[in-house]
Order: C-alpha cells, then sequence, then structure tokens
C-alpha cells in the first residue's frame, strides 16, 4: 500500500523534553572515539572529563529525536526499506554541557522517484533550550525509503547538495581510527538500533558484522573538522551537512578530506581508508573566522 502523502504532510508531532547531564555529554564524546589514542592530550580531555568541559555541537544530533519516529505504522512507510541519506546541522547557539532541551519536529517534504526507486523525505528538527526558550540547533534529516515510491508525488525539486572541487586535491587530510568497540559506546547515546550491535541482525541486513552509526562517523567527522578549521574551538562550528554513500564499520580508519573553498566555508568527504571506499560525500563545514 504507497504511503499517504497529504498525511504525512500534514502530520503535528508532539514537541520532545530531554533532559541531559554532564555524563551523557562526556559518553557522547567517547562515543565519537575522543582520548581513544591519548587520554592525557588537553584537546580531548574537555569533552570528556568536567574539569573544564566542552559539549561538541554534534551531540544536539541525540537530544529530543525518536530514532524509530517514522516505524510508526500510521505513516505507511517500510521502515525496514529505510536508510539515513543525508544529515545537516546548523549551530545558532553552544550546547550547553548538560540541561533540558526540546526538540520540534517538521515533515518538509517527499520526492517520488518511482515504484521501482523509492522516494525520499525531509525532516526538520528544532532544538530548543528549555530553561531560556533559545533556539540551540537545527537540523535536517534525509531518508531514503526504498520501498515506498510510486505513490504519486512529484519527483523534481530536491535540493542539491554540493560537490567538492573535483580540479584540485583536497587542502587537508586527517587521519582517525576508530575502536572496534565503538558502537557499543556510541548506541549509549540513544540510538539501540541491533544493526550496530548484534552480528544476528547485522547478517540479515546483509553485512558480515555490525555497522557503525552513520551519526557515529558523522560526529567523528565534525570533531575532525572543529581541529582543523576552527582551532579547536567547538564555538565556532556553524554549518556541519553531508551525505551518507556507504557503511563504516567499527575498527576502521577514516580520512576526512577537506578543501578550503574561502570565507569560513570548506567541502569535506570521508573515505574508509583500508577499503578505499567513500563512506561522506558532499560534505560541508561553515565556521566563523
Amino acid at each position: 500500500m504507497p504511503i499517504d502523502y497529504a498525511k504525512l504532510k500534514s502530520m503535528q508531532f508532539e514537541p520532545l523534553r530531554h533532559t541531559y547531564t554532564r555524563r551523557d555529554t562526556m559518553l557522547y564524546a567517547l562515543g565519537l572515539g575522543v582520548g581513544a589514542d591519548d587520554p592525557t592530550d588537553a584537546s580531548d580531555l574537555k569533552y570528556v572529563y568536567e574539569k573544564a568541559l566542552v559539549a561538541l555541537p554534534m551531540q544536539a544530533v541525540t537530544l529530543a529525536t525518536a530514532p524509530m519516529l517514522l516505524a510508526d505504522p500510521a505513516f505507511g512507510i517500510n521502515y525496514k526499506m529505510l536508510l539515513h541519506a543525508e544529515q545537516t546541522l546548523t549551530v545558532h547557539k553552544p550546547l550547553p554541557t548538560e540541561g533540558t532541551v526540546q526538540g520540534e519536529f517538521s515533515i518538509d517534504e517527499i520526492y517520488d522517484k518511482g515504484k521501482a526507486k523509492g522516494a525520499i523525505l525531509y525532516m526538520t528538527r528544532k532544538l530548543f533550550d528549555s530553561a531560556t526558550g533559545d533556539l540551540l540547533a537545527t537540523m535536517g534529516n534525509v531518508a531514503f525509503l526504498r520501498g515506498d515510491g510510486g505513490f504519486g508525488g512529484k519527483s523534481e525539486g530536491a535540493p542539491k547538495p554540493r560537490a567538492v572541487p573535483a580540479d584540485r586535491s583536497a587542502d587537508h587530510s586527517i587521519t582517525i581510527k576508530s575502536p572496534r568497540n565503538q558502537a557499543l559506546i556510541y548506541r549509549l547515546s540513544g540510538d539501540y538500533n541491533p544493526l550496530h550491535s548484534d552480528p544476528e541482525i547485522a547478517a540479515i541486513a546483509g553485512f558480515n558484522r555490525p555497522i557503525l552509526h552513520g551519526l557515529c562517523h558523522y560526529g567523528m567527522a565534525g570533531r575532525a573538522l572543529i581541529k582543523t578549521l576552527c582551532g579547536d574551538d567547538p564555538s565556532r562550528l556553524l554549518q556541519l551537512d553531508t551525505r551518507f554513500t556507504s557503511p563504516v564499520y567499527p575498527g576502521e580508519t577514516l580520512r576526512v578530506d577537506v578543501w578550503n573553498i574561502g570565507g569560513g566555508d570548506a567541502s569535506f568527504r570521508v573515505v574508509a581508508s583500508e577499503r578505499n571506499v567513500i563512506v561522506q560525500d558532499f560534505g560541508r563545514c561553515e565556521y566563523r573566522n
């Protein structure tokens, strides 16, 4: 049965409140592998040690969210065929290291690529500080609905991400090692999909072992970009957008290739080094100079 476009577009979501602690902030950073190489490195300790704790802005993707939201039968979506295709993050204010936040959701648009090609769903989540009412972050989640094409919707008009420069080599390349137990740590920040922890579930999905969460290696790339472009000052990050193009396995080495575009604007791509496979593409990072 095809999805009901009108029903999805008009769906009203209840805001979600989420109280998190400094422990959650440190656990998120540990889930990105922060401190794994050198637990005495001051540039890492500030994210995992309460003495002078700072929150990474990418942590916003884990707060006041509902990972299984689109699995609700009311949507009519074939959730088992859904893939997280793209993630965007606009930072409006630095994320507090603890507090209560509220997430507000909306479905922006759904594009029909055809019965055999699936559909593309665009969703926005705004994150507010419950104590002040301040807008902290705006996030975009693009879902590829592989089993839901052919519902009769429009096929054109979807936003086009910016490709990385093809005419020159990257200006920076940063190597990141993913710990083998990384998915088991990252899942404790709220995404308990067994695809990332259960070998039997991973095998059913066609993988030889559990894969790393897309938002985990997204956060890893963001951490590398903050260190390289922002002088390791997370408050300078303004925008972080990417497209997920291939799965990552815990334990792999990732290479973040960065092209300076100018004026606090950069493009990036993430490659699984051992397999020479692009796992994130069309990356865009904007930051305060």
